[in-house]
């Protein structure tokens, strides 16, 4: 059994996700302890709780301390089943860090399996639906893993109420790493407003601040159609369109912060990308290494990305992941970007 301190490195849910995944598609057991210790809610809040149910029912486990708030967890994997599941958080916690936790496990099985989730769909502090779908499904396609995502409902922090489904094919045979280490050339850029429930001038504000802050001009601009009835929310979108890589930044609205300082915040968030030469933005990097590595592994081949930063999220995920398979992750630091290799161990 694999012995992992949840506290260590970034120690938030992503050591517990990973390991989880990692889990299923190796068959290995483990102990996690200290699981989100140094929070201000330690332990398995409800959207965790989610992440673990989900894996024990695709993979059959023997589980330990599938509790809220528990700080110690066993989870021992069966056989990973392909097959038809549905997953609800319950609340506003994220379904897209659910489906990244199951998403590995059942792109190696042998079928298609057909996933559907419920809860925030557009989170802060998670993957918003339209990073799976732009920036993170068009890679595991190239990788050889075949997935379709459609979103039913957005769902908003307080609410969630979210609903999206993802059809996922079985690849283990013909998964096959690749290195980006280019953007490649630039061929679109456009923002999309989320803002149900909303004023409508709060979108117009926002895109009209973002568009004199690029200097995009206004057919690179939408209003997003949404149901008034899925807010109150609101999500400010800029889509980067390479050819080798689509990046999709997000910045959510709350009260007290106006228009003008969401669509300032956005315009950071990208000028730090394009001031950059990484391929992958932060969080991309951080959440392309796991597929990859499983890639490397099965395929004995090494790989490689660039990427404008290396978070403490990234680097958790490196070890976890060196913790359940044979593959050596090493980093080097560039002038205008960060190297991830790869390599079988």
């Amino acid at each position: 059994m694999i012995e992992i301190d949840g506290s260590q490195g970034e120690g938030g849910g992503q050591i517990l996700r990973s390991a989880l995944a990692l889990s299923m598609c190796t068959g290995q057991a483990f102990a996690l302890t200290r699981i989100r210790a140094g929070r201000s809610k330690p332990g398995l809040m409800r959207q965790h709780l989610t992440c673990v149910h989900a894996a024990t029912e695709i993979s059959s486990a023997r589980v330990e301390g599938a509790a809220l708030h528990s700080q110690t967890l066993h989870f021992t994997p069966g056989t990973v089943r392909c097959g038809s599941y549905t997953f609800n958080v319950g609340s506003a916690g994220s379904c897209t860090l659910v489906l990244q936790t199951v998403w590995p496990a059942l792109m190696l099985a042998a079928g298609d399996s057909r996933v559907q989730l419920r809860g925030g769909t557009h989170n802060p502090m998670a993957p918003p639906f339209h990073f799976l779908e732009r920036s993170y499904a068009p890679l595991l396609r190239r990788l050889g893993a075949p997935v379709q995502l459609s979103l039913q409902r957005h769902g908003f922090y307080p609410a969630g109420g979210g609903e999206f489904e993802a059809v996922i094919g079985g690849a283990r045979e013909v998964l096959t790493p690749f290195d980006l280490n280019e953007r490649g050339s630039a061929l679109e850029a456009y923002a999309d407003c989320l803002a149900p429930a909303l004023p409508s001038s709060i979108a117009r504000r926002e895109l009209n601040k973002l568009a004199t802050l690029m200097a995009w001009q206004p057919g690179q601009l939408r209003q997003a159609g949404v149901r008034q009835n899925e807010g109150p929310g609101n999500a400010l979108l800029g889509t980067l369109v390479h050819e080798q890589v689509t990046e999709v930044f997000t910045e959510f609205g709350e009260k007290g912060v106006t228009a003008e300082a969401v669509a300032t915040q956005l315009a950071q968030q990208m000028r730090r990308y394009q001031s950059s030469d990484g391929a992958l933005g932060p969080h991309l990097a951080d959440q392309w290494v796991l597929p990859l590595a499983l890639a490397v592994h099965l395929r004995d081949q090494p790989a490689s990305y660039s990427c404008t930063e290396l978070t403490p999220h990234a680097l958790s995920n490196f070890a976890v992941i060196q913790r359940f398979l044979p593959v050596r992750i090493t980093t080097e630091p560039g002038a205008h970007a960060h190297q991830v290799r790869i390599a079988p161990g």
